[in-house]
């Protein structure tokens, strides 16, 4: 039985389908269809269940910001994977050939099957049947890729042209890679019939990539390489040395490599496409998610506290508080408890264009959701003002805090659910439910949950400065 070792990039900005995605938490953390499982979750599990395949523990890629709500993810599903910490994203082609010298240690040489952590594939049995029928491909020393059958002439994705046949069981030499064209463009593709869209997803044997990647790209590896050969570990978290990393070129597979081996048909490695039928979709958009959920009969999709009145092809979503549309068509409402969203349905490219210019206004909305997860728990930040700071904190059974300090501000602590923990200054005492406490200006100071439930309580802070960069760690379990 062969080996198949399942890469899983989890990289990606959250842009595109903001308000829901930010950048520090982007869409492959959301929960987008049967409100159970993230995308990074339903892409985990649908490597499960290989007939023929033996599969070895999962490697996933990300970026430093994203490690425990990843590894919280995992637990939730309880999956064990290999963690490999990026401290800046450098694309797609460093994040494979690191996972390619990891997965090459002791002499091990298994296939990798690449995934974005960011697709929905709905048919899973298809999706399988495909892969473990690529596996010789890819064992043989090709390096595939997945295509999927044009429906429109879409913009937002990349083109694969394709060549002959190279097998009876329908896999084509790959003649070359396109960039996300115009609409005229597409258009033309689409009538062709000689192209498909480039999925992302990728089969090759590790040894194959170095190969690739040291006869195209011998700089990546290089600095791959060094920054391997320094690897640190913590926990279940492995880190390239930072410092070597960051020199690395930023690239992505397609440049990298799949340009290069589709222009000759007898080159090493060689270049195959297979098609994929299985209900793809990179859910680049709001308008590519309304595609795929269901429906009523007006053409209309609601998540969340949504009422509707004669609307048609809408797409509301509700995260907090009531939602109502009025004869609306063909609009976007996506509503969170700090930003609201409200669009044309086919001109959802440009949501990035509002995240921009988000950003050049130093606004955080772009960055971070109100509601901000923590190793220990989370904090939504309900009520802000000058000089003070209203927030609700939860904190996990048996999860601390941090030692800390604040140079600018004070805070008070009151419980309303559960019992604390607190270290503040030499004291160490217990505040049970509908009790309060204040911590000084310039005091250390910790907050432990010691109970089997849910810790929660309402903080205030008053100060001249209420910055989250505000904090001095002393102490700190997870290594921040």
């Amino acid at each position: 039985m062969h080996s198949l070792t399942p890469v899983i990039l989890c990289g990606g900005s959250g842009t595109r389908l903001w308000p829901l995605s930010r950048e520090q938490y982007p869409k492959q953390l959301l929960q987008l269809l049967d409100g159970n499982n993230s995308l990074l979750q339903s892409t985990i599990q649908r490597i499960e269940g290989f007939a023929d395949t033996k599969t070895e523990r999962t490697i996933v890629v990300c970026n430093e910001e994203y490690r425990f709500v990843v590894a919280e993810q995992l637990r939730v599903i309880n999956k064990n994977a290999t963690i490999i910490l990026e401290p800046e994203g450098r694309n797609t082609a460093p994040a494979l050939t690191i996972s390619a010298l990891y997965a090459t240690q002791n002499n091990n040489d298994p296939v990798l099957l690449v995934m974005p952590a960011d697709h929905i594939i709905l048919d899973v049995p298809s999706f399988q049947d495909t892969i473990q029928k690529s596996m010789k491909l890819a064992l043989d020393g090709a390096i595939v890729t997945f295509g999927i059958t044009p429906e429109s002439p879409e913009t937002g994705y990349g083109y694969i042209k394709y060549g002959p046949k190279y097998d009876k069981d329908g896999a084509l030499y790959i003649e070359c890679f396109v960039e996300k064209p115009d609409s005229k463009t597409a258009e033309f593709y689409l009538g062709t019939n000689s192209y498909l869209w480039n999925s992302g997803l990728f089969m090759v044997r590790a040894s194959v990539w170095i190969s690739a990647i040291s006869q195209y790209r011998a700089d990546i590896l290089k600095t791959c390489q060094k920054a391997w050969a320094q690897h640190s570990i913590n926990g279940e978290f492995l880190r390239p040395e930072k410092k070597i990393f960051l020199q690395c070129p930023s690239e992505s597979i397609d440049y990298a490599i799949m340009e290069n081996i589709g222009t000759k048909m007898q080159s090493f490695p060689i270049g195959l496409v297979k098609p994929l039928s299985a209900g793809w979709s990179d859910i680049g958009t709001w308008e590519s998610l309304w595609k795929i959920l269901p429906k009523n009969n007006e053409g209309n999709v609601s998540q969340g506290d949504v009422l509707l009145h004669n609307c048609k092809n809408t797409l509301s979503i509700s995260t907090n508080r009531l939602v109502t549309c009025i004869g609306t068509k063909n609009l976007v409402v996506v509503e969170t408890p700090d930003a609201i969203l409200i669009a044309d349905k086919n001109k959802t490219q440009d949501v990035k264009e509002i995240v921009d210019k988000i950003n050049k206004k130093k606004r955080t909305e772009g960055q971070v959701h109100r509601k901000v997860l923590r190793p220990w728990g989370w904090y939504d930040c309900i009520d802000i003002g000058k000089h003070f700071q209203v927030k609700r904190i939860t904190v996990n059974p048996g999860a601390s805090l941090s030692l800390q300090m604040h140079h600018h501000r004070a805070e008070h602590w009151i419980v309303v659910r559960g019992s604390a923990q607190v270290t503040c200054g030499d004291s160490k005492y217990l505040v049970s439910i509908n009790e309060s406490t204040f911590i000084p200006l310039g005091t250390k100071h910790r907050l432990q949950n010691p109970g089997p439930g849910l810790l929660e309580m309402i903080e205030v802070q008053s100060g001249s400065y209420l910055g989250e960069d505000d904090i001095v760690r002393f102490e700190d379990i997870y290594g921040r």
